[in-house]
């Protein structure tokens, strides 16, 4: 662990270029993704990349060493939408896990990744993360974006932390849904009653969810959805919360349906962000995948509201 004190020649520098400066044997792009992993504190503090150090201030870095990515890359077809040097976009099928976890120890989208990439992932998702920015939930469809290097990686960090990267889903509800267009603006932690899952609580971190209508149906509703924050299982949770859950979602109703789908229809039509390397703005989308299209067609088939 190496430790700073910023005299007073040196304050109102970014603590990247301060740090990057005193550590002539580390990047500054390393120097952020440890700030990024809670690993450079100021005053026994988290910082942010863009802090400009005082004077007096004490900056701890503790600098653990890279691990060897241990996941085996496989052969798994999955829709390339976008890719370039530095980041790569991807249309993720249903009932894909991401990345490895107990009971998937293989065949996600991370494995499927290592094999189009090769060795040119980021590092900073850690061992069983590499490249990955943000995340899907096993059956829901859609677009994600995986980072190559870290430079791309801190940047796209950045723009989902400051709310920058907007996320367009569709998703297919029980019920008619009155209104137009709404805001949910309610809470979510973890539950009290079931560990394993989320909810709307008084203590629970701020989730914002923007929907608008785009269809009834007999029985059913399309809806447009925008997330502001990304909490876990967000979109279910509220919509869930305010009586309208979505189709074949398992854990947050009972999922049964008559087209008998298992796991939400839910898809990640739209993605819109800022190149993290050129910085063009890049607007990307992906269709509905065959089964939610099915469903769709059945329904345009019955007597619209």
């Amino acid at each position: 662990m190496d430790n700073f004190i910023v005299k007073k020649d040196e304050e109102a520098n970014r603590i990247d270029s301060f740090l990057a400066r005193k550590m002539k044997d580390t990047s500054r792009v390393t120097i952020q993704r440890l700030i990024l992993e809670n690993k450079i504190l100021v005053n026994g503090k988290k910082t942010k990349v863009s802090y400009k150090v005082q004077e007096n201030d004490e900056i701890t870095v503790e600098e653990d060493k890279p691990k060897d990515i241990s996941l085996k890359a496989q052969e798994i077809p999955i829709e390339i939408i976008y890719e370039d040097n530095d980041i790569i976009v991807v249309n993720k099928p249903k009932g894909m896990v991401v990345h490895p976890a107990n009971g998937n120890p293989d065949g996600t989208l991370v494995n499927a990744i290592m094999a189009i990439c090769k060795d040119s992932l980021s590092g900073i998702g850690g061992e069983i993360r590499p490249g990955i920015v943000h995340r899907l939930d096993k059956d829901t469809s859609g677009l994600l974006i995986v980072a190559k290097n870290d430079k791309a990686h801190i940047n796209l960090s950045e723009q989902i932390k400051n709310h920058e990267v907007q996320k367009t889903y569709l998703a297919l509800v029980r019920g008619i849904v009155k209104e137009n267009e709404a805001t949910i603006n309610m809470p979510i932690g973890r539950s009290t009653k079931d560990r394993k899952k989320m909810a709307v609580t008084k203590n629970g971190k701020e989730a914002i969810t923007h929907f608008k209508v785009l269809q009834r149906y007999d029985k059913y509703t399309l809806l447009e959805v925008k997330i502001e924050t990304g909490r876990t299982h967000q979109i279910r949770v509220h919509l869930t919360q305010i009586g309208y859950p979505i189709v074949g979602d398992t854990t947050y109703s009972n999922g049964k349906n008559e087209w008998e789908v298992i796991g939400q229809c839910l898809h990640a039509k739209s993605l819109k962000f800022r190149h993290p390397i050129t910085n063009e703005n890049m607007f990307l989308e992906a269709d509905v995948p065959e089964y939610f299209k099915n469903i769709l067609d059945d329904l345009e088939k019955r007597k619209r509201i």
